[in-house]
């Protein structure tokens, strides 16, 4: 539980922070920063050699900020195989409560504290209260997601049913019986639990609240939601960084969390962009056990010109926009151009492959294209060991579909999001 005085249950905020000038807040970020910063780079040598040069003390203000070098994620891949397994990220004397493995691969740690991935806040504006039943239907295997909003849950005082992925049934038969108010997943994952108790004949309609996050939530599907009774909102968050921004009642844009300063820049860049110009979303956070500077994400958004009409003065921006670069999130898992390439060296009979996302039933769906010169066509056998794989390497199915030689587009993608996001 978290201290009285962090909520109120009799409010629509979590606490008085959410509400406060916008440049009090900007001058609180930046009397704090300098000295973050010094004790960050003293503490994790990584961050000192990425900072290399770096005086703290000029870091005062955004442009000081913009001097200093964007973190990329392939950066930070590189120093975790130079340096296993944080690359010199982590404060020293600073030993994580765990440690979590996800695509990439890249080594996530996670921090000390009732709420070290800042979900509470996010579940709260998402109208969960405590004493709420939270059926958390995010992994819990290797990756943070499941753990994330389980902590942001437990810590507003809420109930937890840790159900994880997959095996619908038997988490219907579960939600009919422990009769859940609140619901946390992937937004694909809900319908396919609530479709299988129509089909079981459970009633399952005590979800009233539901936080769901990666991937995208299309328009469809939350209407569909909403004719079922449930008032579901997306949390933007990654594994490094936890939930830097979440959705609330009113409906437009996301508001970023306390505790982060964000920047948009030009993609490739670390130039910040002009105000509502798209660009890739770049986050420096406070987290004194995993002090990221200037990280840069690789997703796409922009910073809308305007408060949220709910009452939260933090930055409002648009949420999720795309990828900077062919990274792509598929079902909450990143697939890397990096994946496509290695299915490929498996199989000498490919010349070049394309893996595209799309959307059928409600649900992301994969098709590999790979291009195969063998005159007669593709030899016997060779989808169904490109499609196994596929799945091996990236841990999702889809379907394997060869292609003539010279078929592809000659563009340099690898991976094509296909899906519509209007």
């Amino acid at each position: 539980m978290v201290p009285e005085d962090r909520y109120n249950v009799m409010t629509d905020m979590f606490d008085t922070r959410e509400t406060r000038d916008p440049d009090e807040r900007e001058a609180e970020l930046f009397r704090r920063l300098p000295g973050h910063l010094a004790k960050a780079i003293s503490a994790a040598p990584g961050l000192a050699s990425h900072l290399d040069g770096v005086d703290p003390a000029t870091v005062t203000s955004r442009a000081g900020l913009a001097r200093l070098p964007v973190l990329r994620k392939s950066q930070l891949m590189a120093a975790q195989k130079a340096n296993p397994p944080f690359g010199g990220f982590v404060a020293m004397g600073r030993a994580p409560e765990r440690v979590f493995l996800s695509p990439g691969p890249v080594f996530e740690p996670q921090s000390a504290g009732a709420d070290p991935w800042g979900a509470a806040r996010a579940l709260f504006a998402a109208g969960f209260r405590p004493g709420d039943v939270v059926h958390n239907s995010f992994a819990y295997h290797m990756t943070p997601g499941g753990f994330i909003l389980d902590l942001g849950a437990r810590a507003l005082g809420c109930t937890i049913f840790p159900a994880g992925t997959g095996n619908s049934e038997t988490q219907a038969e579960a939600m009919a019986v422990l009769r859940p108010r609140g619901w946390c997943g992937t937004p694909d994952f809900l319908k396919v639990i609530l479709d299988k108790a129509v089909e079981l004949g459970l009633d399952c309609s005590s979800v009233k609240v539901a936080q769901v996050s990666g991937g995208a939530l299309f328009p469809s599907l939350r209407d569909e939601y909403t004719a079922r009774g449930i008032a579901v909102t997306q949390c933007y968050a990654t594994a490094d960084l936890g939930v830097v921004a979440y959705e609330t009642e009113a409906g437009k844009g996301v508001v970023l969390n306390e505790d982060f300063i964000l920047e948009i820049v030009r993609p490739g860049t670390g130039d910040p962009v002009a105000p509502g110009e798209v660009g890739e979303i770049v986050v420096t956070s406070f987290n004194a056990s995993y002090p990221l500077v200037r990280f840069g994400t690789g997703d796409l958004s922009k910073v809308l010109d305007e408060r949220s009409p709910c009452g939260r003065t933090n930055t409002l921006i648009a949420g999720w926009m795309g990828r900077a670069d062919q990274r792509t999130k598929v079902k909450g898992m990143f697939v890397d151009p990096e994946q496509v390439a290695a299915i490929v060296r498996r199989h000498s009979e490919i010349g070049r492959a394309r893996l595209i996302v799309a959307r059928a039933g409600e649900q992301d769906v994969l098709s590999l294209k790979i291009e195969v010169d063998q005159g007669g066509g593709a030899p016997a056998g060779l989808a169904d060991a490109v499609a196994g794989s596929l799945r091996e390497v990236t841990k999702l199915g889809g379907r394997v579909e060869p292609v003539a030689p010279g078929s592809l587009p000659n563009d340099g993608k690898v991976i094509e999001d296909a899906r519509d996001y209007a």
